[in-house]
């Protein structure tokens, strides 16, 4: 059966891949993105089953514009996938103000305006995605608060599965490693970035001899969750690159 599938930070990455995924299995997927031109170009791409709309999470008002669209072109939604993040390393003492809310506004209270928003559409079956980070477990350094917003978002989808189970609706944590993008680029300055590298090799963490994971892989294992069965419910799901066999 045809769900209606939003996802966040859908523009690019790893959310443009799971909208045309889902999309080719026959869903409706709605693109939401801050840059209206990146969510319109893979909706394009997709094609029909895809709508585009404009979208920063870590605004109110614009989330709910964003689902009032949703609502009256569909009427309800059936998945929720929390893609959008900003990810920027660098240290707590050093940050600017803007920096700090960025993290904090996009990453944690943006799941929490995208769920209110969505769960009235939702109904039972539903299922919401939030996707964390294996940095929730792992401390790496100059990630202080992208660590905090994301074990945040952690903490809000376990209460939420107590919310909401009376409306039969799922709430499962994707803890997302590494993965291949060609030509990704960061949210941090160059400066940053190999401020970042280097404190993660002093502390053992050679970031780049960690295997990543392939985007189709990745989504493949989002197929997977859609398709669980009724009766089964995944609270915490870890992705992690390994070497294929």
């Amino acid at each position: 059966m045809s769900k209606v599938i939003v996802i966040t930070g859908a523009g690019v990455g790893l959310g443009r891949a799971l909208a045309r995924r889902f999309a080719q299995e026959g869903h409706k997927v709605v693109l939401l993105g801050r840059t209206l031109s990146k969510v319109e170009a893979a909706a394009a791409e997709i094609g029909d089953n895809a709508m585009a709309l404009k979208c920063d999470v870590g605004n109110a008002d614009s989330v709910r514009e964003a689902f009032a669209a949703i609502a009256e072109a569909h009427g309800k939604v059936d998945v929720l996938i929390n893609n959008a993040a900003v990810f920027e390393p660098f240290l707590l003492e050093n940050a600017k103000d803007e920096q700090i809310i960025s993290a904090v506004m996009t990453n944690l209270a943006g799941s929490m305006f995208t769920c209110r928003a969505a769960t009235p559409l939702m109904g039972a079956g539903s299922h919401i995605f939030n996707i964390t980070s294996e940095s929730v477990e792992v401390e790496f350094p100059h990630l202080s608060v992208y660590q905090a917003t994301k074990a945040g978002v952690e903490r809000l989808s376990k209460s939420l599965v107590s919310e909401l189970e009376p409306q039969g609706i799922r709430v499962t944590n994707v803890r997302a490693g590494q993965m291949y993008e060609p030509g990704k680029t960061w949210d941090a300055n160059p400066e940053d970035q190999m401020a970042f590298a280097k404190a993660a090799m002093e502390r053992g963490l050679n970031l780049r001899a960690r295997p990543l994971s392939q985007f189709d892989s990745v989504v493949e294992a989002f197929v997977a969750l859609l398709n669980l069965p009724a009766d089964v419910h995944a609270s915490t799901i870890a992705l992690q690159g390994r070497k294929a066999d």
